[in-house]
């Protein structure tokens, strides 16, 4: 299995029509459903991704391009990339390593 990363990414439209951006996330979450070899977990905040870099780079370019396409015109976007080397990694074995560690 070839390494894969972990990115949290949040694509945010500015000067929309209204403060609601829903329909831009709902855009991007079909780009991502639509993509082969991504596992994710959309969340109140943003979307968190698993892949191999180069796809979920590819991926990001897209969903950058996204609310372009529906209309904005200026979009942000932010990516934080996990990518470690000596071990596979993935989103839910590091949500189970903080909850073993947790006392709650």
């Amino acid at each position: 299995m070839k390494n894969q990363v972990i990115a949290d990414i949040r694509v945010i439209p500015i000067g929309t029509e209204t403060p609601s951006v829903s329909h831009y996330v709902a855009g991007c979450l079909d780009i991502i459903t639509q993509t082969e070899n991504i596992s994710y977990e959309l969340t109140a905040m943003g979307t968190i991704v698993q892949g191999s870099l180069e796809t979920v780079l590819a991926l990001t370019k897209k969903l950058h391009e996204s609310p372009f396409n529906m209309g904005a015109q200026r979009v942000v976007t932010i990516i934080n990339i996990d990518d470690r080397r000596d071990k596979q990694i993935t989103i839910e074995g590091k949500v189970q390593a903080v909850k073993q560690k947790s006392r709650w």
